[in-house]
């Protein structure tokens, strides 16, 4: 009845937070509902100008949901405008038959609880690649290619055609072309409501349809 889109960076610490919040919505609706994560990097604009910065935004955050410890700031490094390669690691683990959460949740987890810089391509690649059963080499000469990239690029455009500027962002449509766009939310109770709500909807149609048929 339902299709859940959830739009990440994989180094973004809100985004980190929300992933109780995904697996909880995959539980609840997974007999209803179709889920689908898409990789919307964060611009330069968006990132920490220095590692001090950073550390600032993670002690407020991290009070705000209960965090302990606080996150890693090491994975931050001067220099690159862009987490390209986390991100298009865990893109690419699709081409190698990884399709839940795994890889890009042990890659957050790499850089915001190790402190590893997955914006290194190699060190990205090293973390995902013994989770798909290959190469380090192997896993970044897919990330890299082509057809990665540009569907990184894609499904970032598609986020910004939303309209919204803050990740996590959760867009839930259903069979009868109901939308609601959440931006920046983290905690599971608005998403339900607005879940639950379209549900009963969709049963109401359904229900309609079987006592009247089809109009026309």
């Amino acid at each position: 009845m339902v299709n859940i889109t959830y739009y990440l960076d994989v180094v973004s610490s809100w985004c980190f937070y929300s992933e109780s919040t995904w697996a909880l919505l995959k539980s609840r609706y997974g007999d209803v509902a179709r889920f689908d994560w898409r990789i919307a990097t964060i611009p330069e604009s968006g990132l920490p100008r220095t590692r001090e910065e950073e550390e600032w935004y993670y002690r407020r955050s991290g009070t705000m949901v209960g965090r302990v410890p606080m996150l890693h700031s090491g994975w931050w490094e001067p220099g690159i405008s862009e987490y390209l390669a986390p991100n298009a690691v865990a893109e690419a683990a699709r081409d190698h038959g990884c399709h839940d959460d795994s890889v890009r949740l042990a890659l957050a987890a790499a850089a915001m609880e190790e402190g590893l810089q997955v914006g290194r391509w190699e060190v990205a690649a090293s973390v995902a690649a013994p989770l798909l059963g290959m190469s380090a080499e192997e896993l970044e000469a897919t990330a890299r290619s082509d057809a990665v990239v540009d569907r990184v690029r894609r499904s970032t455009r598609d986020f910004f055609d939303l309209q919204v500027t803050q990740r996590p962002a959760f867009v839930i449509r259903d069979e009868i072309d109901d939308r609601a766009v959440f931006s920046g939310l983290i905690q599971p109770q608005p998403l339900i409501a607005a879940i639950d709500q379209m549900i009963a909807d969709c049963r109401a149609y359904r229900s309609w349809t079987a006592h009247f048929g089809q109009p026309g």
